[in-house]
């Protein structure tokens, strides 16, 4: 059996916490080996998803949009999450076209960064891929395809199969650097290729415009169990409030626990070092956060569902999508 590596939820120590990039491109690639390529074909929306305009043979997509999966009729569906949401766009779809490229979405973040499968699918590997550098291509059940582009190292064989979230890679762009391609900055590339080989724009499959698509609410408001959507959402909250520059992936390592530390020192009444380990102040500081949404428990430092649904209602607010 293949060993796989799902996104961890629990604290680590990861060493893809990296400061963040400035602004960067693609520079002006075009179609490459399996890249897909520009069509003139109506770009597929919500509606047409739902109202199965988007099947190809019995296949369709299932997609993410505002937390929530859209999921038409056929039996064979794949659902599309955005794994770059909390990140900029430093590259739109109409940019990528205006270059010349057969369209893509850019995400600037620092290179090492894990990048997450949008979906399961079978992994092939493109090294040196012209300008795009290093490609990822990630096959899914019902024909369409992900592709990541400029990317510092694979994570998974050829061949290999993976599951939503699954890291297939890290990212780079560093201009120069082995597997860039022409990239400009550090950052990855992002589109889909529909069963016709046409690229497609996956905030549009997403229901997100031309914007970073947003992130989905954590169900752990709910379960008091928390999970990727969770961190990912914590982590851009940090990002916001404190400065934070490490990767919105899920995964919270030290700077996610600094980040955090910091804030609750700075609000609710945390007074240990900022170490980036939690530990029993952390939590009772997390239980004080809960407090001011919902939470009535004892602050004894032991997390449980109940604390943990109230952290979720703080991280929840529209302002951390």
């Amino acid at each position: 059996m293949r060993k796989r590596t799902i996104l961890p939820t629990h604290p680590s120590s990861s060493p893809a916490e990296v400061p963040p990039p400035g602004p960067c491109s693609c520079g002006d690639h075009g179609p490459a080996p399996d890249a897909g390529r520009a069509g003139s074909v109506r770009p597929l929306t919500r509606r047409g998803l739902l109202t199965g305009a988007a099947r190809v043979g019995s296949a369709a997509v299932a997609v993410w949009a505002g937390g929530r999966l859209l999921a038409p009729s056929p039996a064979f569906a794949v659902a599309i999450m955005n794994p770059f949401a909390g990140y900029a766009v430093t590259g739109t779809w109409a940019e990528h076209l205006a270059r010349g490229s057969s369209g893509g979405i850019d995400y600037g973040m620092g290179v090492g960064t894990a990048l997450p499968a949008s979906a399961g699918g079978t992994i092939g590997n493109i090294p040196e891929n012209g300008t795009g550098g290093h490609t990822v291509t990630i096959t899914h059940a019902d024909g369409w395809k992900t592709q990541y582009m400029h990317l510092s190292a694979f994570s998974r064989s050829n061949g290999e199969t993976v599951a939503q979230g699954d890291v297939v890679g890290l990212s780079g762009g560093a201009p120069g650097a082995p597997g860039s391609g022409s990239s400009t900055g550090p950052h990855v590339h992002w589109h889909m290729i529909d069963p016709s080989g046409v690229r497609r724009n996956p905030l549009e499959l997403l229901g997100g415009g031309g914007g970073g698509g947003g992130l989905p609410k954590t169900s752990t408001a709910t379960d008091g169990v928390p999970g990727t959507v969770f961190w990912r959402r914590v982590q851009n909250a940090m990002r916001i409030e404190e400065g934070y520059s490490g990767p919105i992936d899920g995964d919270p390592g030290v700077q996610t626990w600094s980040a955090l530390q910091r804030h609750l020192a700075a609000h609710h009444g945390y007074g240990g070092p900022i170490d980036g380990v939690p530990g029993s102040q952390t939590y009772a500081a997390l239980q004080r956060l809960a407090g001011a949404h919902g939470y009535t428990g004892p602050v004894d430092g032991a997390m449980g569902p109940e604390s943990w649904r109230g952290v979720a209602r703080w991280v929840n607010a529209d302002s951390y999508d």
